[in-house]
């Protein structure tokens, strides 16, 4: 009966993750509106009562996409974290590897598309945009430290004007041009973030860490897992993962 029990809780996972990425899907392509609880289960290849018994409602759903992109996307940033040399060096690492995911994790443009569209109001969605501010905030607040930016700015509310002109940035990179001139869109506004908040030192540096923000960076992060937190342990086989890279 355990066994059977545990053969229960991979496949309810399964199906879960199934269905998630099938919303993600859906949501990506039709948005908030347009999307369909009929869609959602054709895309996961899941009946609708089973659809039904882990999301109650359309609403459900989308909170649970942009909860998975949040996942994806803190270990995206993690890995940039750790990959720049210094301060400024991360952020356009993290930039770099939010960019890839937008143009290559299904999961994450929905889940972007789904916090950024008015439609979406009644979604829980906040806690990526203040994670967000608060990374950066964080991250420029070392880059004072550090002798990078000049320590005039106040990092919270650099952190607070990033963040929205990210989002703004790509949101138009969409709509023009099917976010294929993400990367070059991006290099022009940190060109122009970085021209104003850095020191004199760092100034001839500009150049150098814009370019990070490539599809092709020559240098990339180590590769890193985002495996689905309810993946059970033991002998419940390889996790679905994805793979996490910044180039």
């Amino acid at each position: 009966m355990a066994e059977d029990g545990r053969s229960r809780q991979r496949r309810a996972v399964a199906t879960r993750a199934a269905i998630i990425e099938g919303a993600a899907k859906e949501f990506d392509e039709r948005g908030y509106v347009g999307a369909s609880m009929d869609g959602v289960a054709e895309r996961a290849g899941v009946t609708k009562g089973a659809l039904y018994f882990h999301f109650t409602s359309k609403a459900d759903l989308a909170a649970a996409v942009v909860a998975r992109q949040h996942e994806v996307s803190r270990a995206y940033a993690e890995v940039a974290h750790a990959r720049g040399r210094t301060p400024l060096e991360s952020m356009m690492w993290m930039s770099q590897g939010l960019a890839v995911q937008m143009t290559t994790e299904t999961v994450v443009s929905a889940g972007i598309r789904l916090s950024t569209e008015p439609a979406g109001n009644g979604i829980d969605r906040q806690d990526p945009y203040t994670d967000w501010m608060r990374i950066t905030a964080d991250l420029f607040r070392e880059a004072i430290a550090v002798g990078e930016v000049d320590a005039r700015w106040d990092p919270a509310l650099i952190g607070r004007v990033v963040s929205p002109a990210y989002t703004g940035v790509q949101t138009v990179s969409d709509v023009l041009a099917g976010r294929s001139d993400l990367f070059e869109r991006l290099r022009e506004l940190w060109t122009v973030l970085l021209a104003a908040f850095v020191t004199e030192c760092t100034r001839p540096e500009i150049p150098r860490l814009v370019a990070i923000i490539a599809p092709d960076a020559a240098i990339t992060p180590d590769a890193a897992v985002v495996a689905d937190p309810d993946e059970p342990d033991g002998d419940a086989g390889p996790p679905r993962a994805t793979h996490v890279t910044s180039g």
